[in-house]
């Protein structure tokens, strides 16, 4: 059983190079691209600011990565300048290693453990509620949908991602701040990665999505595709609905940890024994 990897990159490789570390046959097919943004000034006056805030939250390692690459100097304060207490929240342990990685202290950088399982703004509010006070202020550094048209995508992940816990922060007399770091958009396919997805769509391959907004590039990429006969494995249960609500037979959710994806892959194939879950050897 084939595994598509529709993460964007390079967290779709990584990805791969778990579930082949298990013995299956994974392949990387991302459905989301990420692109700098033309005009930096609104991240680089973000970058400036860094010390107003009781807490600048990050939704991906890509907000992470794209707020100091425009921010050179800050990368200095942070080792230099213990006065500095500005607490670096994130979702997940990705984007918690990219702020290590880039010299934010760890003893401020907040996250869900990694055993928790649960990786959203549900998870990080149970963190930090106790940690911001009224007159505060948070950053919330975030990506930007387009589609093609250059028009913002709604949010599918709305109620559990930024918005939701900007209602959490204003609710509790915090000001919340937005900054965009990056574009997010959907990618361009050559020819072998279409046949790979049309064929994916009915050949018992399994797709494991990790955002509802790839499963919408998914639709504007093949759009008159049948999806009757696919199966797939989402990581919220949002996102889930949303592989149901393009038309995907059979569709699993996991939190998005290796051991649960493996345990939700081993069910689809139980649901199906003709299929093999390894490669062939």
């Amino acid at each position: 059983m084939r595994i598509l990897v529709t993460r964007v990159q390079p967290q779709a490789q990584a990805w791969v190079e778990l579930l082949q570390a298990q013995n299956h046959d994974a392949l990387a097919l991302p459905l989301i691209e990420v692109r700098g943004l033309p005009d930096v000034s609104g991240i680089q006056t973000a970058g400036q600011r860094w010390s107003g805030y009781a807490a600048v939250m990050f939704v991906s390692r890509h907000a992470v990565d794209f707020l100091f690459k425009e921010n050179k100097a800050l990368l200095l304060d942070l080792y230099v300048q213990e006065a500095i207490k500005t607490r670096a929240w994130s979702t997940g342990p990705g984007t918690a290693n990219a702020l290590l990685a880039h010299g934010v202290p760890a003893p401020y950088v907040v996250s869900p453990s990694e055993q928790s399982g649960q990786f959203d703004s549900e998870a990080l509010w149970q963190q930090v509620q106790t940690q911001v006070q009224p007159g505060d202020k948070v950053l919330i550094v975030r990506g930007r949908s387009l589609a093609e048209d250059g028009v913002s995508w709604a949010e599918n992940d709305a109620g559990v991602g930024r918005d939701w816990l900007a209602q959490r922060l204003t609710d509790a007399g915090v000001q919340v701040d937005f900054v965009v770091a990056y574009q997010r958009g959907a990618p361009v396919w050559n020819t072998q990665q279409c046949a790979m997805a049309h064929a994916a769509a009915a050949d018992g391959s399994v797709w494991l999505f990790s955002s509802a907004e790839a499963l919408g590039h998914l639709k504007g990429l093949l759009p008159a595709q049948d999806w009757s006969q696919a199966r797939a494995v989402a990581t919220h249960v949002r996102i889930a609905q949303a592989a149901r609500d393009l038309g995907f037979g059979r569709v699993l959710q996991a939190r998005p940890v290796l051991a649960d994806v493996l345990a939700s892959i081993q069910s689809l194939a139980w649901i199906d024994p003709k299929l093999s879950l390894t490669r062939s050897l």
